[in-house]
């Protein structure tokens, strides 16, 4: 292989893990995508780790077909982490400007943060996964993006905290030792998703991310290019096949077929007449089903799910009131009429979510399914880039040392940024 350097993606979702090994020749040409490997998702539960080994075979697994593909070795991922204990808190941390001129420097912006760290109270049982600045105040000039360079006394940073269940991360970290894995940090499902398929005008307009994954779906708001909201939903594209399974006295891997092959989020479109024979899935099965009947299932849990997301935008005053829109990804995203129906629910325009385009063996990775890896993918590239960097406009991932080695205390930072 010419040189240049490897990066390795790892969705740990509550259906599949996918693993995806990038190759970057030059930081002015797209990754080229190498290795494509995916698995079953066994020992998750709503994004919650409850068999570590179950997760280290399906993580090792997925990651030794992407290895096989690429032909080379991986080495450090950066993994995802979602489930429903991932919670997002709006945070404050207040310095002095150091220099004697009183212009602000990296040092201080630096400060700030750390402040917003020590100034944050969190139960022993949580962790912090990120601190994303997202304005400053210098004295009294608020809403300020960028301070370095300016001048004054006193300098606030407005940020918002994600954290998680520390039980879970360790759990995470535990399995992928296991599988024998190197972490170089951990991404929150939503940001990894938005990153790889929102643009900075999107970010800019106002647009919430809406990731319908197995067993749970997650949303991410930007507005005015700064993430203002993250949450994770405990109900996915899951929860349609058991609905499904259950109106129709049926077994889930029919379902799943069923929702697969004639799915659709608009009963109105399907004739009352049109029906479908079980036998072509199953021979057991003998019985024929109203396609309708189908429909009018997945589309009362689809509008359940996009219910909650309205839901979180009503919290923020956000309802109805993004002109970027919502943008779907992941597996639910792909359902026939998912997009009509979430118009009608968020009354925002809808769009599926394609990550950004790279290079390689691109038709593996072209789906809304594959957004978090590929997210992934770039912010290991970005970590990378400015590993010895800081800038206030760029998202700081903070990874606590007992994460990885048990010490409960927060030792390290891993510096993280994105565009």
């Amino acid at each position: 292989m010419s040189k240049g350097h490897l990066y390795v993606g790892l969705d740990i979702g509550s259906a599949e893990i996918r693993a995806v090994i990038a190759h970057e020749i030059s930081s002015e040409e797209p990754l080229r995508v190498i290795g494509v490997g995916t698995a079953s998702s066994l020992g998750m539960r709503r994004g919650i780790v409850v068999d570590t080994e179950s997760v280290a075979k399906a993580c090792n697994s997925a990651l030794e077909q992407a290895e096989r593909m690429a032909g080379h070795p991986i080495g450090n991922l950066v993994a995802s982490v979602s489930g429903v204990e991932i919670v997002c808190q709006n945070a404050l941390g207040v310095i002095a400007v150091g220099r004697a001129d009183g212009e602000v420097s990296l040092d201080d912006m630096t400060r700030a943060l750390e402040e917003v760290q020590a100034r944050l109270v969190l139960p022993l049982n949580r962790e912090i996964i990120h601190i994303v600045p997202r304005d400053y105040r210098l004295d009294d000039q608020k809403n300020i993006k960028d301070p370095v360079g300016l001048r004054g006394v006193r300098l606030e940073m407005n940020a918002l905290v994600i954290s998680g269940g520390a039980a879970h991360l360790k759990n995470i970290s535990r399995g992928l030792e296991i599988a024998g894995a190197n972490v170089e940090s951990f991404v929150v499902e939503p940001l990894a998703s938005a990153e790889a398929v929102l643009s900075s005008k999107q970010k800019e307009l106002g647009t919430v991310l809406i990731n319908i994954g197995g067993a749970t779906t997650s949303l991410a708001v930007f507005e005015d290019g700064d993430l203002i909201h993250l949450a994770v939903l405990p109900v996915g594209g899951g929860h349609i096949t058991n609905d499904i399974a259950i109106g129709l006295r049926t077994s889930i891997e029919v379902a799943e077929a069923i929702k697969l092959q004639f799915g659709s989020a608009s009963p109105e479109d399907i004739g009352k007449k049109e029906e479908i024979d079980l036998s072509i899935f199953d021979s057991q099965e003998e019985d024929l089903v109203s396609r309708r009947h189908i429909a009018e299932i997945i589309e009362a849990r689809l509008e359940e799910i996009f219910s909650f997301v309205n839901s979180e935008l009503k919290n923020i005053g956000r309802a109805g009131l993004l002109p970027g829109g919502a943008v779907l990804t992941g597996g639910g995203a792909l359902l026939p009429d998912a997009t009509d129906l979430a118009k009608k629910t968020l009354r925002l325009p809808v769009q599926i979510g394609y990550p950004k385009p790279l290079g390689g063996i691109l038709d593996q990775v072209d789906s809304p399914q594959f957004a978090t890896v590929i997210g992934l993918l770039l912010f290991a590239q970005s970590n990378h880039l400015h590993k010895n960097s800081f800038s206030s406009d760029r998202l700081l991932g903070i990874v606590p040392e007992s994460v990885y080695n048990g010490i409960k205390k927060v030792k390290r930072w891993l510096k993280q940024f994105l565009p």
